[in-house]
């Protein structure tokens, strides 16, 4: 009886973690791996607010994100410039608007649908990555940015009443 009265006081502890800790710490975990990768696309312009270093300068496409897309990812229907350019372009504005919760679960869904192309097109071995990828983003689609975001911000301050 004891066991079974102390995993109901841990199931009970565990259930009382915030949503929006939860949300909080998806935004920030799973935007820092879209904004790196979109990183490694760009020239002249470097930001990582992890190690807190700063190149400014006018960012550009890479010669090395093309060379990738004509030759590693081989996208199907789709010109290597266009893809990479779209893939740089994805990988900085859907992570910023995840990270400060702004369009969360629209920008949650795109990140998700770069994931299944990954996944599916490039690196289908690399399943166990992105299927944690898409667990955070189908979380953020699910419950939205949490109280710590601007889409909550804004609803409260609209009157508007509902899910994030």
């Amino acid at each position: 009886m004891k066991v079974a009265q102390a995993i109901a006081c841990v199931h009970y502890y565990f259930s009382r973690i915030p949503q929006s800790f939860i949300a909080l710490l998806g935004r920030f975990s799973i935007a820092a791996v879209f904004w790196q990768s979109g990183q490694t696309k760009v020239e002249g312009f470097g930001l990582d607010i992890i190690q807190g270093t700063i190149n400014p300068g006018w960012p550009s496409l890479s010669d090395n994100a093309v060379f990738l897309f004509k030759e590693e990812y081989q996208l199907p229907l789709i010109a290597p410039e266009l893809g990479a350019t779209l893939a740089a372009f994805a990988e900085h504005i859907f992570p910023i608007l995840v990270l400060f919760g702004l369009a969360t679960r629209l920008s949650a869904f795109a990140l998700l649908v770069m994931t299944a192309v990954i996944q599916f097109l490039v690196y289908p071995g690399a399943y166990a990555t992105h299927g944690v990828w898409a667990a955070v983003l189908l979380y953020l689609m699910a419950t939205g940015g949490g109280v710590v975001s601007l889409d909550h911000l804004i609803k409260s301050r609209s009157g508007i009443r509902g899910a994030n």
